[in-house]
């Protein structure tokens, strides 16, 4: 499977909130992706990592690749086909779905290496 990449501009912030908080409109800034996701135990927001105050727990320094889609939802081991690449260059991933397509997050500290991978795999880097 070829996939093709795009980095999306600017530093992201993976953040983590109780799960019973109200979600803070700093979380809902516009940029080219933010996630906000509820579960039982959580909240978790991707969002740009300038929009953070300060004391919120959260993992900085990342940066998203966006794969190009939309994807059909029969279409399988797309996810598969980006971490193993990583995985085997020791590439730390935290992976976001959306209904049209899948963004894989890598910490700046290793885009290179990321986007060696992913291009050594065959995957258009864009």
């Amino acid at each position: 499977m070829t996939l093709t990449l795009k980095l999306l501009d600017g530093r992201l912030a993976v953040c983590r909130l109780s799960a019973g908080a109200r979600i803070p409109a700093w979380a809902l800034d516009p940029s080219p992706l933010t996630s906000v996701t509820r579960t039982a135990g959580e909240i978790s927001v991707v969002c740009p990592e300038q929009s953070v105050p300060s004391g919120t727990t959260a993992e900085t320094g990342w940066r998203a690749f966006e794969v190009e889609g939309p994807l059909d939802f029969a279409l399988t081991g797309v996810l598969a086909a980006l971490a193993q690449p990583l995985a085997a260059a020791g590439v730390t991933l935290f992976a976001l779905s959306t209904y049209d397509t899948d963004y894989v997050l890598v910490k700046e500290s290793a885009l290179e290496a990321a986007r060696g991978a992913l291009a050594a795999a065959g995957h258009r880097v864009l």
